[in-house]
């Protein structure tokens, strides 16, 4: 499928990236601490190192890397858009950390339609 191994490659860089800037928000420090340490802990970490497997299985064309990879984008969807608009609320720093979060967000979004199409269906074990 076009922007098949576009996609397999950004994923794994973007998933090798984020986990040094996952612990560059934990650090941030005071306005939203203990958020930061929890959700970096419990969700952003797994996450990341499921998107590294997961793009290891697209790489290899295997059926459970597409399903990985949409339950990778799922676990960061769920963690990064209630952070983005409740640290936009809180904080308001749009062109900062909540604007890059939502920013994420959209992007995994449009990424979690591209995996969930009728071509990737096809299960090759």
């Amino acid at each position: 499928m076009r922007g098949y191994w576009t996609l397999t490659w950004f994923g794994l860089i973007s998933n090798i990236l984020a986990i040094p800037f996952i612990a560059l928000v934990v650090g941030s420090g005071p306005p939203l601490q203990t958020a930061n340490i929890t959700l970096a802990i419990s969700l952003a970490w797994p996450a990341a190192v499921t998107g590294i497997v997961a793009s290891a299985g697209l790489f290899a064309q295997r059926g459970w890397g597409v399903i990985l990879s949409i339950v990778a984008l799922s676990m960061t969807l769920s963690g990064t858009l209630p952070y983005g608009i409740i640290r936009l609320i809180k904080v308001n720093d749009i062109f900062g950390i909540s604007g890059l979060t939502l920013l994420i967000s959209l992007l995994n979004l449009l990424a979690l339609i591209y995996w969930c199409r009728r071509g990737h269906r096809r299960i090759r074990l």
